[in-house]
């Protein structure tokens, strides 16, 4: 299960060893650590993981075992990516190891990526596994990437490494094995000390379109056929 420490000021959010996929208890605890960061004055935030995983996205098990709570578990996991979209603190994901679907959006979601430059995928495999993008991940997406690595990455399943990824200006920058966190610290630390008010306001006008597409009614169903 996640959880949280501190580098200086700027926390920092281990999701865990494992797979790290957004079951109920694990959105929990995410939203339950933020608050906690918040709380305690942190100025800025990093998302890594201790595996080789950073997040494999949705428990699709649990949603397939709980098909009728489909809107209210698609609607949770917007909730967070609107979280952090909006978070009024400088935000970065270090992606030590896959990002995969929902995992990859919620590194999206902060305002830097870091990606380990030798290994580990970050990838959308929505086309290949048949399930659409909501409208509010598709927007999440383009508003975070330009156009044409939208379509590289929304449209074809393609799994970029570290550093076809910064060509294609998904991730920010790119590290070696065991610094990809020290490195997303080291990006945040000028950061610290904006006023959060400001902060968050700006990323409310910035990303308004997106937010309004994660805060509308999730859908109530979705295709599960891998």
């Amino acid at each position: 299960m996640p959880t949280l420490g501190y580098h200086d000021k700027i926390a920092v959010l281990d999701l865990g060893s494992d797979e790290n996929r957004f079951s109920p208890d694990f959105l929990d605890a995410v939203e339950a650590h933020l608050d906690t960061a918040l709380a305690e004055g942190a100025q800025g935030l990093v998302t890594t993981a201790g595996g080789k995983f950073y997040s494999n996205g949705l428990d699709l098990d649990w949603l397939i075992a709980n098909g009728a709570r489909t809107q209210w578990y698609i609607g949770r996991v917007q909730a967070l990516f609107a979280r952090v979209l909006t978070l009024p603190i400088p935000t970065a994901a270090a992606l030590p190891g896959h990002a995969f679907g929902a995992g990859a959006m919620l590194a999206i979601a902060h305002d830097y990526r870091v990606m380990r430059a030798d290994r580990g995928y970050f990838c959308f495999p929505e086309v290949d596994i048949r399930i659409p993008f909501t409208p509010g991940m598709a927007a999440l997406i383009q508003a975070k990437i330009p156009p044409k690595s939208a379509i590289a990455s929304m449209t074809t399943g393609r799994r970029f490494g570290g550093v076809d990824a910064r060509a294609h200006d998904i991730v920010d920058a790119t590290a070696a094995e065991g610094a990809v966190t020290a490195a997303a610290v080291e990006l945040l630390a000028p950061l610290g000390g904006k006023d959060s008010g400001t902060l968050g306001a700006i990323k409310n006008t910035m990303f308004a379109g997106a937010l309004t597409a994660l805060t509308a009614e999730a859908p109530s169903t979705i295709p599960l056929s891998e």
